[in-house]
């Protein structure tokens, strides 16, 4: 039970998935909350334009797919008829039945919730803002979670023609050509979206790879793929250049074997988002900061000021909103003086494009850069009796063992669903699985899910249904 008294008041900044799951966790265990943010109702960039219409948009993309590929399987829709008003609104509604199921939430917990801009006048005083008037709140404890927003480049014009993901959500129309800058989740994501609705859709990624933080291995299934549905991915490519002609965009491209100079209806920038660390009075309140630009934290997301927290996209990587309501949960637990830090082994993430793309733990790069011994067991989705019956084989389940006690360390899935099957992985590395206890635990047949039980028996050379390499003998 929590030491705290009850009439702890404690001010939540930013109503965001890890703001949100702050305040209700910390009214649930009996504190004082005010929860403050510039729109009506709780939700943050993810519930508004991030996570939730990106993926209902995600998955209209995957039926237009599905549609397209049942053609092979004897059964023909035709092309599909695409009705974006239609669209718009279905994805807007969803958003609003979410955010106003989180309205009802914050209400029924009693929560104090005020719209405005919120601002530090000091640790223990916070200003909000509204329509010309300020009122200030007092608070024993703060938490910020004002979240992130999109990254710009100094080249893209100002012009409607150039878009972030939040006017690419908007779907204001299907161009005919889209030149996505920055081959990370955001841009693939929305790639897929606009490549099933119409477009040619051309990447320029600066780097070698796409998706610089996953294994080579997993994005090789999903870069194949997408080589398909897409125009171009053009790697180790810069745009140096981004003019509005008036009726398109120029662009001038440096890379190899890359035709330098190239015309597109619009562009969409992807290359990333920025803490919102700016004009909440972090200066006033002696928050410091470290080098990237995010709050700095300890354990219990504790900042320098011993009454001042911080989580989500402001308190660092990885920018995910799993691991920001994570972080809420840490923090409301710690003022109401229950133990609790924030120590995951694993940290789930998933991209959402087709195929998905998951992963938890360590990756063979992370292993390798930090001199941790793994062994790595592999079964590929061509040996899997449910991919096939998707017709799609085109998947991968890959294990990171560690090879003297044979835990599980990471995990690694490229497939439909990937994101679907992660969290028996996350639960396995928290817990200290051994790959011989995903071995002997039964999995329904046929599923996607067989897979990881396929790939632990890999590690002892004994798959059912795929003979690897170098088989492994059991250990005596």
């Amino acid at each position: 039970m929590s030491a705290s008294p009850n009439n702890t008041k404690v001010v939540v900044l930013g109503a965001g998935p890890g703001g949100y799951a702050a305040a209700f966790h910390a009214a649930d265990l009996g504190l004082d909350v005010t929860l403050i943010d510039r729109r009506a109702k709780p939700g943050g960039v993810c519930l508004y334009e991030g996570c939730i219409p990106s993926k209902t948009l995600l998955h209209t993309a995957r039926l237009i797919h599905e549609a397209r590929d049942a053609a092979d399987w004897g059964i023909d829709f035709g092309q599909p008829k695409i009705d974006l008003d239609q669209l718009r609104k279905h994805s807007a509604g969803v958003v609003t039945k979410l955010t106003g199921g989180l309205g009802a939430l914050s209400k029924q917990r009693k929560i104090n919730y005020l719209v405005g801009d919120a601002a530090f006048a000091d640790p223990t005083h916070v200003t909000v803002s509204s329509n010309g008037d300020t009122q200030t709140i007092e608070c024993d404890n703060a938490i910020v979670a004002t979240g992130s927003r999109v990254a710009t480049i100094p080249i893209a014009p100002d012009s409607p023609r150039v878009m972030d993901s939040t006017d690419a959500l908007m779907i204001p129309d299907i161009p005919k050509s889209l030149l996505i800058v920055g081959g990370g989740y955001i841009g693939l994501e929305m790639g897929c979206v606009y490549s099933a609705l119409g477009a040619q859709v051309t990447v320029v990624e600066m780097l070698p790879e796409l998706l610089p933080g996953a294994d080579r291995d997993l994005v090789a299934h999903l870069h194949k793929r997408l080589n398909k549905d897409f125009k171009q991915i053009l790697t180790s490519t810069k745009v140096v250049e981004m003019t509005d002609t008036g009726d398109a965009i120029a662009v001038k491209l440096s890379g190899v074997d890359v035709e330098p100079e190239q015309t597109f209806d619009k562009a969409l920038i992807a290359v990333g988002r920025r803490p919102n660390t700016e004009n909440i009075g972090l200066d006033e309140a002696g928050v410091e900061l470290d080098a990237k630009g995010f709050i700095t934290v300890d354990i219990n997301r504790r900042t320098n000021v011993p009454n001042l927290f911080a989580i989500g996209d402001v308190a660092g990587e990885p920018m995910l909103a799993h691991k920001a309501a994570h972080e809420g949960r840490v923090a409301a637990q710690t003022i109401a003086g229950d133990p609790a830090a924030f120590d995951p082994n694993a940290i789930p993430a998933v991209v959402f494009t087709d195929p998905e793309l998951a992963w938890c733990g360590h990756t063979e790069a992370t292993a390798r850069a930090a001199g941790i011994p793994h062994k790595v067991a592999n079964f590929p989705w061509a040996a899997s009796g449910r991919a096939t019956t998707l017709d799609r084989n085109d998947g991968l389940t890959k294990l990171i063992i560690d090879p003297h006690s044979e835990r599980i360390i990471g995990v690694g899935i490229v497939g439909v669903h990937a994101g679907e099957m992660l969290s028996e992985s996350v639960l396995a590395i928290e817990m200290g699985a051994l790959v011989s206890d995903m071995a002997m635990t039964i999995h329904p047949h046929p599923t996607l899910s067989e897979t990881i039980m396929e790939a632990a028996d890999v590690f002892f050379g004994h798959s059912a249904h795929y003979i690897p390499r170098q088989p492994r003998t059991r250990k005596s």
